[in-house]
């Protein structure tokens, strides 16, 4: 089912403000060195869902969100707070309850015919909220066909990925299971495993890395070429078979590449590619192309300490670094894809460290406060460079397969759709993968890139980068259809049957069916196989398909069929005793 590029309005119906369900203190909770990293930027995060309709009103599922987000707003309590500039001009988060933002919106659109492709038409100031203040904001959008669209905005000085996907499966969490306590763990906001050392130790490749905002030159009267074009979004598909392909093409001399490092350098290649091919060409000077990639330092801060590991893994705000490599098009274009994936693993050997985390933390602290900086997001080329190379594209990738599309079920089923969204403003590019909601080990990548960019990529290799569409799901977790309304039909005129035959395992459901054929004496004829082997039939289709929910009905009509007549043939054979003994 290819979704149709049809106009559509949201009207807002309510906004309100939740806050956390139990009064608390309010305080200050200082920034990290590593949040004062991140600039004033919103990401967001959207789940598509199917009507449930075996569920009540969409009124009171919005209310059971808005119920759950207080209860978990007790925990996390960051959330709920708002961003404010202390004494030195840093920002700092105070804590004081002032509640989350609430949109209650409805769209007139159906599900199956949003274009999911095209976040910049269907998502962006539709679906995902705008946030005007606080840290987080919500919005709850009903659609026409009855689904249900949950968008969160939240400011990235506060969470990174790793911190929202918490907060995001622990608020679906208390939802699904209002009456049972959460075992998930609680958020830590201990600043303190942050802290800089004394005396400090910073690496020099960390000056390559970062930049303070005071250093950065002006910006150009005029626009080099490749930042007059927009940066659109765009969301893709990718099948597990080509990054499997993609993986073995990346690996070379018995060294295995991951999946994030060959498709980073098969990107940095595409678009290496594309700036050459799109017509930018910087004279004399040769042409160079920059991608970073994100890394998530708790593992690297852990070490191997269990304690450590424990502390990481429930800390709350942003453990990241963003090392990045600039070759120029001509390298990137003509040497194999081995020898760019080699490229990417040797400039992120630099950042997987604990040492590299400790030193960046300790680099900041003896910056403050003057904030810094990712080169790779503000155009990272030395006077000297400039000289003798031109600023080609620049783009992050960001890895999302710890995104937790499958968890995130508030009681009324997993989303059949998830993906973040970040056209954050500037001048980068930013690409995240995420794993595909059907589990099967294909990739929805969320691209921000220039649009001559993508259009290549297209292009070039619409074999690999297809162009998300409610097909590209297996149909079990695909898109609401007309014949959904006839399964939950079904669904509902078999509750009573289906209550008693579900609670039953495969082997008691065969063993209770043929105990029938037994008591009739027909335990060894074909009946009694023919019997059990429609019952795992009819069990083993309904796993695979909501059509097998139709069979719960049908097998027990077809059963009572058969029972009629082997009773009759019973009933036949003792006439016929009988009349013989008379």
């Amino acid at each position: 089912m290819v979704a149709r590029n049809e106009e559509f309005t949201v009207h807002v119906t309510k906004n309100e403000v939740v806050a956390a369900l139990l009064p608390m203190q309010e305080h200050w909770l200082p920034m990290s060195n590593l949040d004062l990293l991140l600039p004033p930027l919103d990401v967001c995060v959207f789940f598509c869902y199917k009507k449930n309709h075996l569920l009540s009103t969409s009124t009171s599922i919005i209310g059971s969100l808005k119920h759950s987000l207080a209860q978990a707003l007790v925990s996390y309590y960051a959330l709920a707070g708002e961003v404010v500039t202390n004494l030195m001009g840093e920002p700092e988060l105070l804590c004081n309850n002032r509640g989350v933002d609430f949109v209650e919106a409805h769209a007139d659109v159906e599900l199956e015919y949003l274009n999911l492709y095209n976040p910049d038409d269907t998502i962006e100031g539709k679906l995902v909220p705008t946030k005007k203040q606080g840290v987080l904001v919500v919005q709850a959008t009903t659609l026409k066909c009855g689904g249900l669209v949950v968008a969160c905005s939240f400011d990235h000085r506060i969470a990174d990925a790793y911190s929202t996907n918490m907060f995001l499966v622990s608020w679906a969490n208390i939802s699904a299971q209002p009456t049972k306590p959460t075992t998930l763990p609680r958020p830590s906001f201990r600043r303190s495993i942050l802290c800089p050392r004394r005396p400090p130790s910073i690496h020099p490749s960390l000056n390559n890395m970062y930049v303070l905002i005071s250093d950065l030159p002006p910006p150009p009267q005029q626009q080099p070429q490749t930042m007059t074009e927009p940066l659109i979004s765009r969301i893709y598909h990718v099948k597990v078979e080509q990054l499997n392909l993609m993986q073995t093409l990346a690996s070379s001399n018995n060294v295995k590449r991951s999946k994030v490092e060959a498709f980073s350098a098969l990107l940095w290649k595409m678009v290496a590619e594309a700036a050459s091919e799109t017509g930018f060409d910087g004279g004399e000077k040769r042409v160079v192309v920059k991608m970073g990639v994100v890394v998530d330092g708790r593992k690297r801060l852990s070490n191997g300490d269990k304690d450590k590991e424990a502390m990481m893994t429930s800390y709350f705000g942003n453990v990241l670094s963003i090392p990045y490599g600039g070759k120029s098009t001509t390298e990137l274009v003509n040497k194999p894809l081995s020898w760019v994936a080699d490229q990417v693993h040797e400039f992120l050997e630099e950042a997987v460290t604990e040492e590299h985390f400790l030193g960046l933390i300790d680099w900041v602290e003896a910056h403050r406060p003057v904030p810094g900086l990712a080169k790779i997001y503000c155009g990272s080329s030395t006077e000297e460079e400039k000289e003798e190379e031109e600023e080609g594209a620049s783009f992050v990738v960001s890895s999302g397969q710890r995104f937790p599309v499958s968890k995130v079920d508030f009681g009324w089923g997993k989303p059949v759709f998830g993906s973040y969204h970040f056209p954050w403003g500037g001048n980068a590019g930013y690409v995240m993968p995420m794993p595909s909601p059907d589990g099967n080990g294909d990739w929805i990548v969320y691209m921000h890139l220039l649009k001559p960019h993508l259009d290549f990529i297209e292009s070039q290799a619409s074999h690999i980068f297809r162009p998300f569409s409610w097909d590209c799901l297996t149909k079990s977790n695909n898109s609401p259809n007309h014949s959904d309304s006839v399964c939950d039909l079904t669904q509902l005129l078999s509750t009573v049957y289906f209550k008693t035959y579900s609670s039953l395992t495969r082997i008691q459901r065969i063993e209770w069916n043929n105990r029938y054929l037994d008591v009739a004496g027909m335990k060894r004829s074909k009946a009694y196989l023919i019997n059990g082997v429609v019952i795992f039939i009819a069990w083993l289709v309904e796993q695979m398909h909501t059509f097998g929910q139709i069979l719960v009905i049908v097998v027990p009509v077809v059963l009572s069929i058969m029972n009629l007549v082997w009773f009759s043939k019973i009933i036949k054979g003792l006439r016929k005793t009988l009349a013989k003994r008379q």
